[in-house]
C-alpha cells in the first residue's frame, strides 16, 4: 500500500519534464519535528544529474507541486530538504484506506512466496535455559513471526546438542553422587535437575585438578589427567560405540531435559516446526568430510585427523575430525545442514540466529559448505546478537552464576502483580483473570526490554527496570493498549465514513503519518533483521496517541461525525499497536 504515489507520481512528471531525467527512487518521510510541513523530500541525490543547487531544485520541486497537486497545500525548503504542508483531504482519504484493510502492513503468502528456514534456541542437554537463552529464543520467534509478515514461508527449527562432552559430564556426575534422584522424587523440572549435576562435575573437576597441581603435575597436565574428565571422555568414546547402559542413561536424562524445555518455550510462547539433534547429524557430517576428503577438498594428517586449509581465504587450518575419530561441532553443523536442504529442497536461505562469540564458526561453516560445493551455502546468514551482561557482570555456566529462565519469568510475573496491584483497577477481576494479567504483563515486560535494542548490541539487563507504566516499556505500551480498549468499549460500535466538515488536528496528521510507516517498517524488520524497529516504532507510536487522548477530545468531540473520525483512529491505533505487538510474540491485555 504506497500512500505517497500521488506524490511521487508528480515527482516523477516533474524531472521528466523539466530535466529529461527518469528517477525510480523517491524517498518521502515525515518531516522532522520543529520543521513547518508534514512530508519531506530530500533532493540531494537528484543534484548532480541536474546540475542545479540542493536550494534551486527543490524550490523549483515545491512551485511545481503546489501548482500540480492539489494534495500539497504549501512548501518550504531548508537546504535540499523540501518540506511539504499537505491537505486534509489527503489524510482523510488515507484513513479510509487505512482503516477499510485487515492484516495492515502484512503481505499475502502463497505457494511461491520463499522458504525461509530460521534456526534459534539449539540449547545443550547439561543445563536448563538462562537469560542468554531468552534472548536467542525471542530474538528467534520474533524474526520469523516478522518474515511471515512479510509473505515469507517461515520454518523454524532448532539443533539440540544432545551429545559430546558436556552431557557426558552430567552423566559422570549423576552416576558418582545422585543416589538415583528423579524429578518425581526431588519435585524439580528436569532440566534444572541435570543442571545441577554438571555444576556438580564442574565443582569437583576444579577440586581434581587443584589436588594434582598440589601433587606436583603442572596445570595444563592437571586438567587433562584429573580422573573426572577422563571418565566423561570415556563415556563419550562408549556412546559413540554404542555401549548399551551408557545409551540408557545418556536418553533417561536427555528426555528429563525436553520435558523441562517444553515447559519453558510453553511459557514464552515460541514453537518449532522441526527439531533436529546432533546425535543423529554428526554421522552424516562424518559422511560429508569423508567425501570431502576423497575430494580432496580436505586433508589428513598423520595421526588421522582430517582437517581444512582455509589459509588462502584469511583464515586458518580447521579440525573436522579428532585423531580418535570423534567430531568437533563443525562436523556436526556441517551434516545438519545438508540434511536440512534435503529436508526442505525449497528453501531459499536459512538464518542461524546464535551469539556473536560464534561469529569465527558460522564464518567457517558457511566457508565450508561452498567449498564443498553446496551452492545453496552462500543464502545462509548468521544473526549475530550481543550478549547480556548482568549488574554482577557475565553469566557463566559452569559456576552456576547464570540468571534461570524459569526463576526470571516467576520474578517477572510476581513483580508485575506487585505494580499492578498497586494501582488498585484490578479488584473486580477473577483470580485465573489477575493471574493471566500478571503473566502478559510480566512476559510483556521481559520480551520488550530484550527486543526493543538492536540485536547485534550487548546488553546490560536489569529486571527491576523493565517494569514501568511510563518510559520506554512494554509495560508502557500494553498499558495504552488496555487504555484504548477501555474508552472504545464505553461506546457503541460506530464507524466512520463521512469526512464532510470535519477538522484534521496536527497531532492526528501526526499519528496517521506513524501508521502510514507501519507497512515499511515491517518491510526494513525483516531485512536487516531486527525486530527492535517494531518496538521502537510502537513506542514513537503510543508516545503519540497518548498526547492525542490527552489533548483532543475523543467521546465528547464537537460532532458526531468528529467523535467517529476519532473513535475510528483509536481503534486502528489499537490495532497496529496488537499486530506490532504479535510480532514481538507480546499479548496485550484487554484492561490493566
Amino acid at each position: 500500500m504506497n500512500f505517497y504515489r500521488s506524490f511521487e507520481t508528480s515527482v516523477k512528471y516533474f524531472f521528466k519534464q523539466q530535466y529529461s531525467i527518469d528517477v525510480d527512487e523517491i524517498d518521502f518521510q515525515s518531516t522532522r519535528k520543529g520543521y513547518v510541513g508534514d512530508i519531506t523530500l530530500v533532493v540531494f541525490s537528484y543534484v548532480k544529474k541536474c546540475q542545479v543547487s540542493p536550494q534551486e531544485l527543490a524550490n523549483q520541486l515545491g512551485v511545481y507541486l503546489e501548482n500540480q497537486n492539489t494534495y500539497v497545500k504549501s512548501y518550504n525548503v531548508v537546504g535540499g530538504f523540501l518540506n511539504l504542508s499537505i491537505t486534509d483531504e489527503f489524510y482523510f482519504n488515507t484513513c479510509q484506506q487505512i482503516f477499510q484493510c485487515t492484516d495492515f502492513g502484512f503481505q499475502k503468502t502463497n505457494k511461491s512466496s520463499e522458504t525461509v528456514l530460521v534456526e534459534f534456541s539449539s540449547p545443550n542437554t547439561n543445563k536448563p535455559l538462562h537469560l542468554g537463552h531468552i534472548r536467542n529464543n525471542l530474538l528467534g520467534h520474533a524474526i520469523a513471526n516478522i518474515l511471515e509478515a512479510n509473505g515469507k514461508i517461515v520454518q523454524r527449527v532448532q539443533i539440540v546438542n544432545d551429545r559430546g562432552i558436556h552431557i557426558c559430564k552430567s552423566m559422570v556426575a549423576w552416576k558418582k553422587f545422585a543416589k538415583n534422584q528423579t524429578p518425581e522424587s526431588t519435585q524439580t523440572k528436569g532440566d534444572h535437575l541435570v543442571g545441577q549435576y554438571y555444576v556438580t562435575f564442574e565443582k569437583e573437576y576444579k577440586e581434581q585438578i587443584k589436588q594434582l597441581i598440589d601433587d606436583g603435575y603442572s596445570e595444563s597436565d592437571a586438567k587433562q589427567k584429573a580422573p573426572l574428565l577422563l571418565e566423561a571422555q570415556s563415556v563419550l568414546r562408549k556412546w559413540e560405540s554404542g555401549h548399551v547402559s551408557t545409551i540408557n542413561l545418556w536418553k533417561q536424562l536427555n528426555d528429563w531435559v525436553y520435558s523441562g524445555f517444553n515447559q519453558t518455550y510453553e511459557k514464552l510462547g515460541v514453537h518449532f516446526n522441526k527439531i533436529y539433534y546432533e546425535s543423529q547429524t554428526y554421522l552424516l557430517g562424518r559422511e560429508i568430510v569423508n567425501k570431502g576428503l576423497k575430494n580432496g577438498i580436505l586433508y589428513k594428517k598423520e595421526d588421522g585427523s582430517i582437517w581444512i586449509d582455509l589459509t588462502q581465504e584469511g583464515l586458518d587450518h580447521k579440525l573436522l575430525i579428532r585423531s580418535d575419530g570423534t567430531s568437533v561441532y563443525m562436523t556436526q553443523d556441517l551434516g545438519t545442514a545438508v540434511l536440512r536442504s534435503e529436508d526442505f529442497p525449497k528453501m531459499n536461505s536459512m538464518i542461524y540466529v546464535v551469539g556473536n562469540e560464534q561469529n569465527y564458526h558460522f564464518q567457517v561453516l558457511f566457508l565450508i559448505l561452498q567449498k564443498l560445493n553446496y551452492r545453496w551455502a552462500e543464502n545462509l546468514i548468521h544473526l549475530s546478537y550481543g550478549m547480556i551482561d548482568l549488574p554482577s557482570g557475565k553469566m557463566k555456566s559452569r559456576e552456576g552464576t547464570v540468571v534461570d529462565a524459569d526463576e526470571l519469568i516467576r520474578k517477572m510475573e510476581e513483580t508485575a502483580k506487585i505494580k499492578t496491584q498497586e494501582t488498585g483497577k484490578v479488584e473486580h477481576l477473577e483470580n485465573h483473570q489477575k493471574q493471566e494479567l500478571y503473566s502478559s504483563i510480566g512476559l510483556g515486560a521481559l520480551k520488550y526490554q530484550l527486543l526493543k535494542i538492536d540485536p547485534k548490541k550487548r546488553i546490560l539487563f536489569n529486571p527491576s527496570n523493565s517494569i514501568d507504566f511510563q518510559g520506554n516499556t512494554g509495560t508502557f505500551i500494553q498499558y495504552a493498549y488496555a487504555r484504548i480498549n477501555t474508552m472504545l468499549s464505553k461506546t457503541k460500535k460506530i464507524e466512520f465514513s463521512n469526512k464532510n466538515g470535519l477538522v484534521m488536528e496536527s497531532i492526528e496528521k501526526e499519528i496517521i503519518n506513524l501508521l502510514m510507516l507501519y507497512p515499511q517498517i515491517i518491510l526494513n524488520a525483516a531485512e536487516k533483521l531486527d525486530p527492535s524497529l517494531i518496538a521502537n516504532y510502537l513506542y514513537d507510536l503510543v508516545r503519540h496517541f497518548n498526547r492525542f487522548y490527552q489533548n483532543v477530545p475523543v467521546l465528547s468531540a464537537s460532532s458526531s461525525n468528529q467523535m467517529a473520525f476519532r473513535i475510528t483512529l483509536s481503534k486502528t491505533v489499537a490495532d497496529t499497536i496488537k499486530s506490532a505487538c504479535s510480532l514481538l510474540g507480546i499479548s496485550v491485555p484487554n484492561q490493566m
